[in-house]
């Protein structure tokens, strides 16, 4: 079996790291002080990855958490890739000059569709990753707070013929209740696409981490976002890794 990468996931909130229930801002759990000491947890457990989300970002349009990423980004021996709050030509290159390795563009791919798909051309396929969150398979906008008359698979399918190599899909109705991923609609996407897919939400066994390997094998998924899973040990990154092997 393919191994598959791991991303323990860093949701940044009012400058601490938290995990929201199902994207509700109202339903928030505080789980460390500091973003990068909990990026420097994972970095020195073996992580390779980390997935940061600015929260804050996500909701006001703007990069809020950016100190936060950066010094993770220059000062850890781990990848980084940001998502939330990224709405400019100015903010994607803005990270990625400042160390990140991948920008997570969300809302703005709905809206914006051609602006994104400029992104791609200009910094390259390597580093730009289209997030999907959807409700009931369609898309969900501005830190979830809307939801778009857009399919993911359809969205999916533009931004791939326009050279998108990684996706992130992120089933809202999963997210944060450890309640085991949405497969079927991650190979959906996959077989829309035919990109590498990041699946995300509801992760909460090593036996989940088993089932998105066995679905790698069948298509191209290629890895897993993790958080409360890890938060609140269900599993340790230790082994989430070893498992992903």
């Amino acid at each position: 079996m393919t191994a598959i990468q791991i991303y323990p996931a860093i949701d940044m909130r009012g400058g601490k790291c938290v995990r929201l229930y199902k994207g509700d801002y109202a339903q928030e759990t505080v789980y460390a002080e500091s973003p990068f000491e909990m990026a420097k947890t994972f970095s020195d457990a073996g992580a390779t990855f980390v997935h940061m989300v600015d929260l804050d970002g996500a909701k006001d349009g703007e990069r809020v958490h950016a100190a936060d990423v950066i010094r993770v980004a220059k000062e850890l021996p781990v990848k980084v890739q940001i998502g939330g709050g990224i709405r400019t030509e100015e903010d994607v290159r803005f990270y990625l000059e400042n160390g990140v390795d991948r920008v997570i563009i969300g809302s703005l791919a709905i809206r914006e569709r051609e602006l994104v798909a400029s992104f791609i051309e200009k910094f390259g396929a390597e580093r730009i990753v289209i997030g999907l969150d959807a409700k009931d398979g369609m898309v969900a906008t501005h830190g979830w707070l809307e939801t778009s008359d857009q399919k993911a698979t359809d969205v999916g399918k533009y931004f791939a013929d326009r050279g998108a190599k990684y996706f992130i899909f992120t089933d809202i109705a999963t997210d944060g209740t450890l309640q085991g991923p949405n497969i079927a609609a991650n190979e959906q996407l996959a077989a829309a696409t035919g990109a590498e897919i990041i699946v995300s939400g509801g992760m909460s066994s090593l036996e989940d981490i088993q089932a998105v390997k066995r679905a790698s094998a069948q298509s191209t998924i290629g890895g897993v976002i993790i958080g409360k899973a890890l938060y609140t040990g269900r599993f340790t990154l230790e082994e989430a890794l070893k498992e992903a092997k």
